[in-house]
């Protein structure tokens, strides 16, 4: 855990590398130390019918939904929302943009009663020689 999904505008892919944006989201969350690696997963996902404001097409989005277990403290969700959303807006500051990007990010706590998980990603990482 957790499962991040970057939610983004379609336009921000003309501009910008999404599989560095989803590396680099990756790399900031197990940097963090939040994330147990093979909880991780991390997924982007382009929303082609979308206006912004008064729908200036240089108007764009990036929404990080994290979804996590429940039971951390505050001041960990915090600085693991501060440290991914920084390597974000870094990656994609770093690139030529002709977008204005309005960016959001947000934690979630599953509920584990609700939930089931076979993660046998965990199994295959332990088996490693």
């Amino acid at each position: 855990m957790p499962h991040i999904t970057i939610e983004y505008s379609a336009n921000v892919a003309a501009h910008h590398d999404i599989d560095a944006l989803v590396e680099v989201v990756h790399n900031a969350a197990l940097a963090h130390g939040l994330p147990a690696l093979p909880g991780l997963r991390t997924r982007a996902v382009a929303r082609d019918h979308y206006r912004i404001a008064d729908g200036d097409p240089s108007f764009a989005f990036v929404v990080i939904h994290c979804r996590i277990a429940p039971g951390r403290p505050q001041e960990v969700k915090t600085s693991f929302l501060s440290d991914v959303l920084a390597a974000a807006e870094q990656q994609l500051d770093d690139e030529d943009d002709k977008l204005t990007i309005a960016w959001a990010i947000e934690i979630t706590e599953m509920n584990a009663d609700l939930r089931i998980n076979h993660n046998r990603v965990r199994t295959a990482i332990e088996q490693r020689p």
